[in-house]
């Protein structure tokens, strides 16, 4: 997993915030990636979200699908083990 700074700031058209938490898993062809997002203006302000996306191999955001396949998720399920709001969050999803 590659560590990025957090807290860090991101910015959409409806609000911007904080990236709280993040885990990611590499594999050879991309980096799938799950980030805890705090909105803190705009019209989202206050809402706390979930962001699935993709890092290229430059550590760059991809504008691409995330696609997780079946030798990722033991890896995957390792890291939203050690996170604490994403593990929070997605237990809300299935129970």
């Amino acid at each position: 997993m590659v560590k990025r700074k957090l807290p860090r700031k991101f910015n959409l058209p409806f609000g911007s915030g904080l990236i709280t938490e993040e885990i990611s898993i590499e594999n050879p062809h991309w980096e799938p990636t799950v980030q805890y997002m705090e909105f803190k203006e705009g019209h989202a302000k206050g809402l706390k979200a979930l962001r699935f996306c993709v890092y290229g191999n430059k550590s760059f955001m991809r504008n691409v699908p995330l696609i997780i396949g079946n030798g990722d998720v033991r890896r995957l399920k390792k890291e939203i083990r050690s996170s604490n709001k994403i593990k929070k969050f997605l237990k809300r999803l299935v129970t």
